[in-house]
């Protein structure tokens, strides 16, 4: 037997809720400081996701929320320093 759904179960599509503009306060460089070795798996996943790969090697990412929220999970791993667009 199929499932259907109806309309009211149909998932709605909000509009931007402002995602764009708080992704446009700037950029940060982000600098692994510490070794992922002997850390857990997810953490390391998060590293590697910020696009950090060697010990001492940057990055530069927008200020998003997103990428806030994998900063903070790495904080005792990553140095982050704020960058002026020019």
């Amino acid at each position: 037997m199929a499932v259907t759904k109806t309309p009211t179960q149909a998932k709605t599509v909000r509009p931007s809720s402002g995602t764009q503009d708080a992704c446009t306060l700037g950029e940060l460089r982000i600098t692994l400081v510490r070794s992922v070795i002997s850390h857990p798996v997810p953490q390391r996943e998060v590293v590697k996701g910020l696009g950090l790969r060697k010990l001492n090697s940057s990055v530069v990412r927008r200020d998003c929320p997103e990428v806030r929220g994998m900063i903070r999970k790495v904080t005792h791993l990553v140095k982050v320093e704020a960058v002026e667009k020019k």
